[in-house]
Parts: C-alpha cells; structure tokens; sequence
C-alpha cells in the first residue's frame, strides 16, 4: 500500500518543480522584454529629440561624426555578441543601454525622413505584427530551430541587395528587398523568441541570467527594428 503514496509523492514533487520552472521562465522572459522594451524607449527618446535640434544634427551628421554614430550601434553589437561569457552583468547592461542610445542617434534621420503621422502609424503596425510573432514563437510546440539557416541566408540576401541597390537605384528592387525584408525579421522575430525561451534554465544563477537577458533583449530589439525599418520603406510616407 506504500507504493501509491510514493508515486503520488513523486508527481506532487513533480508537479512542483514545473510550477517553479513556469513562473521562472515567466519572470525571465518579463525580463527580456523589458530590457528591449525600455532600450526602445530609450532610442525613441535620443532620436526625436536629436531630430528637434539643428545645431546638434549639424555637429553630428554635418561632419565626421556622423560615421561614428553610424558604426558605433554595430561596434556595440559586436563586443555584446562575442564578448558576453567574459563580461559581467552590470557592464553587459551598461553596453546595452549605450548601444540604445547610440542607436537613437542613428535613427534621428527617421524623424527627418518620414512624416511624424507615418511614423507613429507604421510603430504601432510593427509592434502587433512583432507581439503576434513573438507569441508564437513563445507558445508554440514546434521547433522553429530549423528556420535559422534560411532566415540567415535571407538576412544575408537583403543586406547584399540593399548595398548593390545603392549603386543601382531601382525602385523595383528597393520594393523586393522591403518585402522580403518584412518577412525575415517576422521569421527571426519568432526564431528569437523560441531561442530565448529554450535557453532559459532553472538552474542559472542571477549573474548568468541577466546577462542572457540582456542579449536576449539586444536580439528582439534589433528585429523590431529592422522590421519597423522595413514597414517604413513600405508604408511610409515621406516628408
């Protein structure tokens, strides 16, 4: 008669262990999407106010500097992404906020390109377009793993098309590479979000944990962005 309560034992014991995984995984995923969610915040800030400043966008973007600022977003990625097992949490946070901040210096351009209308209405497009995503990558049973390879040959494609338009200057192109564009960062923004999730373990200590947050948020802020980025070439309306 002891075997019973051994196994009723056993599952409790099990299903405890779940319950303390879920609300881990839960509070963890919280974590990611508010570094990215204030790290967007952050360079909405930077670049609306830059784009209100003429002198300061003539100090940047009418000399040398400009080519600072628009490497520097990448120099960040960079340092983040090959360097985040040596680094420790604190200076992974510091990095991602300066690469935040950095990254609103950029994007100041799109408030000088764009109406302010198109802007607001295109950010709201991507942001359901990116929760819709997100979500399912997050709920999902099926392993979006096998989507890696093909979304990054797609990166890949649009980048080299995007410079190669530069010279040629083809409305039709330009047109290909949006679309295209759109939908490789709605891939990689479910790809990402599955990532993040199968990477949590219970097991990581506080140190550990926020700096895959960190990263974790770095990798859906740059698909949130490009994905606006993309809608904008589409639907935006130019001043």
């Amino acid at each position: 008669m002891a075997e019973p309560k051994v196994q009723l034992g056993s599952l409790r014991a099990a299903g405890r262990a779940r319950t303390d995984v879920d609300e881990g995984l839960r509070a963890y995923m919280l974590k990611v999407y508010n570094y990215m969610g204030l790290g967007l915040a952050l360079s909405g800030a930077v670049a609306f106010y830059l784009s209100t400043s003429e002198a300061l966008l003539q100090a940047i973007f009418g000399s040398g500097l400009s080519i600072v600022v628009m490497l520097a977003p990448l120099a960040f990625i960079l340092v983040l992404s090959f360097g985040i097992n040596r680094l420790s949490a604190q200076t992974a946070q510091v990095l991602y906020w300066a690469f935040a901040a950095t990254m609103g210096l950029s994007l100041s351009t799109v408030f000088l390109a764009y109406t302010p209308t198109s802007i607001v209405r295109v950010f709201f497009i991507s942001a359901a377009t990116f929760g819709a995503m997100s979500l399912y990558g997050y709920t999902t049973t099926r392993s979006l793993m096998s989507w890696g390879s093909f979304l990054f040959m797609g990166l890949i494609g649009v980048f080299i098309a995007f410079i190669v338009n530069i010279f040629l200057a083809s409305a039709a192109l330009d047109f290909a590479i949006s679309v295209i564009g759109v939908l490789v960062f709605v891939g990689l923004t479910a790809y990402d979000t599955q990532r993040i999730r199968n990477e949590y373990s219970a097991a990581d200590g506080a140190e550990i944990a926020t700096k895959k947050a960190v990263f974790g948020a770095l990798s859906l802020y740059l698909d949130f962005i490009n994905l606006m980025m993309m809608l904008l070439r589409l639907f935006g309306e130019r001043r």
